[in-house]
């Protein structure tokens, strides 16, 4: 299930989170450790970004001369068009530039680009970034971000979650490549889901094996246990933890072509632990000629037919060794695109409904002595022979 706060970010279009700098520098270096040349000679467009506050600019400013970057691009979005806008105060960066417009501060966007070493120091960096007002507020939506957008070859950032399908078809509209962060359920999304079907997006390098530390505005609220969370990890203060976040890119590294380490299925049944708390393991479902496969370190290697296995796959999913054929719980693929869907004849749809009101006929589910249990969101894959 999604994090509360991602959910409670959705209904009230909270977008201020903001990544750290660690979370940025690890999985930018995984590109960088699997095509050092990656960004060499492109232009990297930072469209939901903030330098005063956010992590991203800071990053690839510092980092501007080593990866081999042309130009950096980064555009902020005025306080006066976002939900929150209390605490807001001038930096003294903004303060005491030349350009600054009190007239324009909270209305206006902000545009910052990196190109060439004005400072005189003799190298490119955060120091040498050159700032404006933008025409508008910086909505990525607008003209003016999108004459950005269409000039860059890279989008790189955190958009706002509650906008996060807009974001996506934006960049893919464009034809860009990207870097971006999202809630790992955003695959389940009718426009997300065929890119990665297709291996045109997938899972960034970091994987989403833990949760993700964001800082937040002063003042906004965070549940107790995401506070203490975050403290654990050694963040005190304006911050929160976001379970289920992960980085969706376009960009390769060398994690996704690892395959996973596999046993037989009658290894698992044997040594994998986890199978023994779920007597759903390796079940046929009945709505579809596929297997239940509960957890991904149980896929079988010695089963050749279709399995159904949880979303959380994708953080390990190999292209070289699984065929993705589609997902569990879409109605118009399994009736009208689906060979292995099974549905129950009629009389038996209501009886299932009876038993469980939550039931639908396309989510697949298993029967136990005559009663319906419905799987969780699953993924359909097959071995590549």
């Amino acid at each position: 299930m999604a994090n509360s706060n991602l959910t409670k970010a959705k209904r009230a279009k909270n977008d201020e989170f903001y990544t750290q700098y660690n979370d940025i520098e690890k999985e930018i270096y995984a590109y960088i450790d699997y095509n050092p040349d990656v960004f060499r000679g492109k232009t990297i467009l930072l469209p939901c970004d903030d330098p005063e506050w956010s992590n991203f600019t800071k990053f690839f400013a510092q980092n501007f001369e080593r990866f081999g970057i042309k130009k950096l691009i980064s555009t902020s979005y005025a306080v006066d068009s976002k939900i929150y806008k209390d605490g807001y105060q001038v930096t003294m960066f903004e303060e005491s530039s030349p350009q600054y417009d009190s007239s324009k501060t909270r209305t206006r966007g902000k545009i910052f680009t990196l190109t060439r070493d004005i400072s005189g120091d003799g190298k490119i960096d955060v120091d040498d970034l050159e700032w404006d007002y933008l025409a508008g507020d910086g909505d990525f939506n607008s003209p003016e971000v999108e004459a950005l957008r269409d000039e860059a070859d890279f989008i790189i950032t955190n958009p706002p979650f509650s906008l996060f399908r807009d974001f996506l078809a934006w960049i893919v509209e464009a034809e860009k490549q990207f870097v971006i962060i999202g809630n790992m359920n955003a695959i389940t999304y009718k426009e997300v889901f065929p890119l990665i079907k297709e291996n045109k997006m997938w899972l960034g390098a970091t994987g989403n094996g833990s949760d993700m530390v964001f800082a937040v505005p002063p003042g906004t609220k965070v549940d107790e246990k995401d506070k203490q969370k975050a403290a654990r990890l050694g963040y005190v203060g304006d911050y929160t933890r976001l379970g289920n976040s992960c980085w969706f890119t376009t960009i390769d590294h060398g994690r996704r072509h690892e395959p996973i380490q596999l046993m037989s299925m009658a290894d698992n049944q044997r040594f994998n632990n986890k199978l023994k708390s779920n007597d759903n393991s390796y079940q046929q479902f009945d709505n579809y000629d596929a297997i239940e496969v509960p957890y991904t370190d149980a896929i079988p290697n010695d089963f050749d037919g279709v399995m159904g296995v949880p979303i959380s796959f994708l953080d390990k999913y190999c292209p070289d060794q699984f065929t993705i054929l589609w997902r569990g719980g879409d109605i118009e693929w399994a009736t009208s695109e689906c060979d292995f869907f099974n549905p129950p004849k009629p009389e038996k749809a209501k009886e299932y409904k009876k038993q469980d009101k939550t039931w639908r006929i396309q989510n697949p589910y298993i029967l136990k002595n005559g009663k319906v249990k419905t799987v969780y969101q699953r993924i359909f894959i097959r071995h590549i022979k």
